[in-house]
């Protein structure tokens, strides 16, 4: 069985039970207690969880304040994020004026550009980079540069966002909310998507089905504050006005 496989059953176990063992997992998947812990740890990493001492909680009310970091969220719901990705790169037309957000959601959209009239203003470095090398026209906003997800944040990327004013915008989340909004766990990076959103005339949020029921320690938008695309979603979300399935 693929990890990747594995992670999404975990997962799947987690939202029905609340609470799993190593043992009942272990039990189910057919394989080694060291390789349950490893699949618990890796979804620990990437804020998927809790661990706790035998097995892992559900971490739907639980607010999160650890920030995995790109190698971690990459391995995580990989054929979730190509699909939405997928869908979000269709809807950039000619002449667009995109900003696009940091993040693994927002990378996969990367191999689906295909409009090089559209021009791009993203705070990843390595967003910009693989865009510039494709072809695009490409602009890398300045300020500091936060290391777990390779995001420039600070005032000086917040000033120069001011200035533009974008036909469409894409983003992503740590968390979703009704309740708490779209949340991340970095204030930093919190205050560079807000503002970015509101200087979008169309707001897009990509998040795979995990991200739903999340919530981390700052809210950078509320629940309605765009459209939001996903591979599926609790029921509670599914009768939304603003919740896209894409497939």
């Amino acid at each position: 069985m693929l990890t990747e496989q594995r992670y999404e059953i975990i997962l799947k176990l987690l939202e029905e039970k609340n609470s799993i063992t190593v043992a009942e997992v272990k039990d189910l998947l057919n394989t080694s207690e060291s390789t349950v812990r490893r699949d618990i740890t890796a979804l620990y990493n990437a804020g998927k969880l809790v661990k706790v001492f035998g097995g892992a909680v559900a971490c739907d009310r639980t607010v999160i304040t650890h920030e995995p970091t790109v190698e971690q969220k990459s391995e995580v719901n990989v054929e979730a994020k190509q699909l939405v990705a997928a869908k979000a790169a269709a809807l950039i037309q000619p002449e667009d004026f995109i900003y696009l957000d940091a993040g693994t959601t927002t990378a996969s959209m990367l191999s689906y550009l295909t409009e090089k009239s559209a021009t791009f203003v993203t705070n990843a470095v390595a967003h910009a980079k693989t865009l510039a090398a494709a072809g695009f026209r490409v602009y890398l906003i300045g300020g500091e540069l936060k290391g777990s997800t390779e995001a420039v944040v600070g005032n000086q990327a917040l000033m120069t966002l001011q200035n533009y004013h974008f036909t469409k915008g894409f983003f992503g989340t740590n968390g979703i909310s009704k309740q708490s909004g779209l949340t991340t766990p970095d204030m930093n990076e919190a205050m560079v998507k807000k503002t970015a959103m509101g200087q979008c005339r169309e707001v897009f949020v990509l998040a795979d089905h995990s991200k739903f029921g999340n919530i981390s320690s700052v809210t950078f938008g509320s629940f309605q504050n765009g459209t939001i695309l996903t591979d599926t979603c609790p029921e509670e979300y599914k009768n939304s006005g603003n919740v896209v399935i894409c497939g």
